[in-house]
């Protein structure tokens, strides 16, 4: 389960990029818009016809329904404050209605995740240390 930080973060952010792999292990790598619902990770398109076309599509819908999604950004350039959240989970293609209307999403059930500077959390160790939590 996501902490309280960590789901204010997700919720604040509108970007992030999704890695899946074909069935012959091309890695593939793109960003999307994406919903968090506080349970699911909700990956669609503005356009249904340009989605059904696309390698995240194909790679899960053709089996390989391992992906990993990274939200990201940079609260400060100066100094260097990156912060992340990076997710491990299962994918499935589903119909669902959410932030570009009625159609096919990949719905992504979050299995361990690491977060990276985000506010609120209790980081240990110096530097830029994380936080692994393992999701059921």
């Amino acid at each position: 389960m996501f902490s309280e930080a960590e789901v204010r973060y997700l919720k604040s952010q509108r970007l992030a990029r999704i890695a899946t792999v074909s069935r012959k292990g091309q890695p593939d790598v793109v960003p999307v818009g994406f919903e968090f619902d506080g349970k699911y990770f909700w990956v669609g398109s503005h356009s249904q016809d340009i989605f059904l076309k696309t390698w995240k599509y194909h790679n899960v819908k053709n089996g390989n329904k391992r992906v990993a999604l990274t939200i990201d950004d940079l609260e400060s350039v100066d100094p260097w404050k990156p912060r992340a959240i990076k997710v491990y989970g299962t994918a499935e293609v589903t119909d669902h209605k959410g932030q570009f209307g009625s159609g096919k999403y990949l719905r992504i059930a979050p299995k361990v995740s690491w977060s990276f500077g985000i506010p609120g959390l209790k980081h240990e160790g110096p530097g830029w240390s994380r936080v692994k939590t393992v999701h059921e």
